[in-house]
């Protein structure tokens, strides 16, 4: 197991910043996700600490030893990609061994480990045939066996499961989730996708624009966003920013319901919600409206589980409330988390 530590690291493409000053440490064991839009840094930064990319400035340690000039065969990582980068004309048992060849390892330690990292993934009965005989799912179980086969210290994955279709990469995330608590080995993990990042992570570290917005477990992340680009890139539909004076009001979707399903208390909040579309999922209801704040910024919308069988129509207003513990102020300016203060006046709707 390893712990990773970056300090200011920097680094520079021509006049762009595509990491500027992050700071990190992660936690022994910890599968820590890299989470934020395309262009955020989030590669670069992985790359950098894989000893891919030269940093322009900063320090990378690992288990408190500088790295940071190091080529990455002397890190003990192994790193897996968003392509397999499997050899086509190879046997999978040759994939699997093929990183330990270059070390001198013996060719009965080389059979003996190849066969303990294919056990571990499930695929020891496919070290015959090629990659090309092989499901996606499958293909992605010999890169990370080929990865394992090293017994590395840091596992590094980036987008490991883009190329796999929607139902594929569930399986795939509870069996990587399973196999990193089983072997207990530190992952860093760069993904663009909310959902791989919430359903794996024990903390998220969001990005945008090369700097690292929030780092958290995915509930703090979630339910309590340091800025409102947080507060909007989590979340499907993202939270609800309501602009009040210098204040925006947020709460998430699920969090906003009909009076009838919260109850009377004096520990919410109150809007009349004027209906104009419902979108009808299944599972849950998306339902789009205005609230009566007097607000350039009012629209909202309400996640409704499939549980919630009040009638919503279009062109109509119900009351819907919002736990005082579910609300979060930011600055409009900075966009930033900040306090407020409850009631929120009369302009909600409520008076």
């Amino acid at each position: 197991m390893a712990i990773v530590e970056v300090k200011g690291l920097v680094k520079r493409f021509g006049d762009v910043k595509a990491v500027d000053g992050v700071n990190l440490l992660s936690e022994d064991g910890e599968f820590l996700v890299l989470l934020g839009p395309s262009g955020c840094g989030k590669t670069t930064l992985l790359r950098m600490i894989a000893g891919l990319e030269i940093p322009t400035s900063g320090e990378i340690r690992i288990d408190d030893k500088v790295v940071t000039d190091l080529p990455p065969r002397t890190r003990n990582i192994a790193m897996v990609f968003q392509s397999y980068a499997l050899y086509p004309h190879m046997t999978v048992f040759k994939n699997i061994a093929f990183p330990l060849r270059p070390l001198g390892t013996r060719k009965e330690e080389i059979k003996k480990k190849v066969e303990w990292s294919a056990g571990m993934f499930g695929i020891e009965h496919l070290l015959d045939r090629k990659p090309r005989e092989l499901s996606g799912g499958e293909r992605q179980r010999v890169a990370l066996a080929r990865a394992m086969v090293r017994e590395p210290s840091l596992f590094l994955f980036d987008e490991p499961l883009s190329n796999l279709d929607a139902k594929l990469r569930i399986s795939a995330r509870e069996e990587l989730q399973q196999l990193q608590k089983r072997i207990g080995i530190t992952a860093l993990y760069v993904t663009h996708d909310q959902v791989e990042a919430m359903g794996l992570g024990n903390r998220i570290v969001v990005m945008k624009d090369g700097k690292v917005r929030q780092i958290g477990t995915p509930q703090e992340v979630y339910r309590s966003p340091q800025d409102t680009f947080v507060a909007t890139f989590l979340g499907s539909p993202p939270m609800n920013l309501i602009q009040k004076e210098d204040l925006l009001i947020g709460f998430r979707p699920e969090s906003f319901l009909p009076l009838e399903m919260s109850g009377e208390s004096e520990e919410q909040e109150h809007f009349q919600f004027e209906v104009t579309w419902v979108e009808d999922l299944g599972s849950d209801r998306l339902v789009y409206g205005n609230v009566g704040i007097r607000s350039p910024q009012r629209h909202v919308i309400a996640k409704l589980a499939r549980n919630i069988t009040t009638p919503m129509a279009s062109g109509k207003t119900y009351t819907f409330s919002v736990l005082r513990s579910e609300i979060s102020f930011f600055d409009r300016k900075s966009g930033l988390r900040t306090e407020g203060t409850f009631p929120l006046g009369e302009n909600n709707g409520n008076g």
